[in-house]
């Protein structure tokens, strides 16, 4: 084992990268069985199907906009060690909610009136569980590696989150939701056991009070990055980016169902291309670049995402239907005419798309000192979610004004323009 994936034998990095990989696995294993259930055996109009898609994502995203000043201040002013153990027992108590929800939409029992609501509230809940780890995944980087590693450990993990996603958004699609439910409980807690074995991380300096004042600290710690144009620069430039992935993985399962007329198996297969796509080009740029951190293949690299986005628009819009009415299962999609160009274009947008967003997310744990790392990557959650809402806001408004989701899809490779200027603006501030 050589290169990046050498980092994965160091007990140094190891427990944490599975860590995280239990804890993406687990979100999406949840939050796709949730949303393929309702969009498959709940509702039955693109509108109402788009519309939850697009509330469950906010539902999901709103915890990153309102805590991540407060996870940043925590991660950089106490052990992250000991905040991941904390983290992964709620999980487990999070899970037990989320499941008790899905068995009970299983059951069809009170599905409106309780059990959509328990997911929902397991889904927020799941979303201040992933505010609070998200900044210390980052931050551990640049105090457990060393500094021709950051990149490296960095690509690792954006390709183990998203191998994480595939299988816990492939699993949603093809099991039944009881199941989904014991699943979840489950990897939750052998997420907290392995939590439990990532090394002590204290703090840089001796540990400072914290300003508990959610609008406050959070505008305090934004205003923080914009005196540094770079990391100002790769900060909106994530935002754009995660704000075009939001709205494509809102529109996934309506315009699987609706315009593709395929099975929910279908709509999984689809969120898994997108995430083996992501893993790929998080692996492919850290190679390119060979462990400096860069943003030079960025702009081209949204660029061409944005053109695939457009790839997949024309070829959705010719898409020809079952003549007999009935929806295609995974084996009548892969015998279609158009699916080689349709997921061609799909696993274009993902690759194109990770090597976008890796570099910069390098950016932000190398652009400040060791002891504001944590603060720096919460700051970026906070513009990041408030990005992916408004995108999730436009995408329901769009809906509600009767734009079909396909035509959404313009939105999103327009959108891939605005990155490109930026991430041009970031790599001549970084000459």
């Amino acid at each position: 084992m050589t290169g990046s994936f050498a980092l994965l034998k160091q007990r140094r990095f190891l427990p944490l990268f599975v860590t995280q990989l239990l804890g993406a696995f687990n979100d999406n294993l949840f939050k796709n069985a949730m949303v393929l259930f309702v969009v498959y055996g709940v509702f039955n109009s693109e509108e109402q199907e788009t519309l939850f898609s697009a509330v469950a994502t906010g539902v999901f995203i709103l915890p990153f906009f309102l805590l991540s000043a407060l996870a940043g201040q925590l991660a950089d002013t106490r052990d992250k060690a000991r905040i991941i153990r904390i983290v992964k027992f709620c999980e487990i108590l999070i899970m037990l909610v989320g499941a008790v929800g899905l068995v009970l939409a299983w059951l069809g029992y009170a599905v409106h009136l309780i059990a959509i609501p328990l997911m929902m509230l397991a889904l927020f809940a799941m979303g201040v569980h992933s505010t609070f780890f998200g900044p210390i995944k980052y931050a551990i980087l640049p105090q457990h590696l060393k500094s021709d590693e950051v990149l490296a450990g960095t690509g690792l993990v954006e390709a183990g989150t998203y191998i994480a996603i595939l299988a816990g958004t492939i699993l949603a699609g093809v099991i039944d939701v009881e199941w989904a439910a014991l699943g979840v409980v489950l990897v939750a807690a052998i997420g907290y056991w392995t939590g439990r074995q990532v090394p002590p991380a204290p703090p840089e300096h001796a540990e400072t009070g914290i300003d508990w004042h959610i609008i406050r600290s959070s505008i305090t710690l934004v205003s923080a990055t914009l005196h540094i144009p770079r990391l100002f620069l790769a900060i909106l430039s994530i935002s754009f980016f995660w704000t075009i992935g939001a709205v494509l993985f809102i529109q996934f399962p309506p315009l699987v169902k609706n315009i593709l007329h395929a099975d929910k198996s279908v709509a999984s297969l689809f969120l898994a291309i997108f995430s083996i796509g992501i893993a790929i080009g998080s692996v492919a740029v850290n190679r390119l670049l060979k462990g400096q951190v860069s943003a030079r293949y960025s702009p081209a690299s949204v660029i061409v995402m944005g053109l695939f986005v457009l790839a997949f628009y024309w070829v959705c819009r010719s898409w020809e239907h079952d003549p007999s009415g009935a929806m295609y299962g995974i084996g009548g999609f892969l015998n279609h005419a158009d699916v080689i160009p349709l997921l061609a274009a799909l696993l274009g947008i993902a690759i194109s798309g990770g090597m976008f967003v890796v570099p910069l997310y390098a950016f932000l744990t190398t652009t400040v000192p060791k002891d504001q790392t944590a603060r720096t990557v919460a700051a970026n959650n906070i513009v990041n979610s408030g990005a992916m809402v408004v995108g999730s806001l436009l995408a329901m408004g769009l809906g509600l004004a009767g734009v079909g989701v396909v035509d959404q899809l313009l939105m999103s490779a327009a959108m891939c323009l605005v990155s490109a200027w930026l991430a041009v603006k970031l790599h001549r501030a970084c000459d």
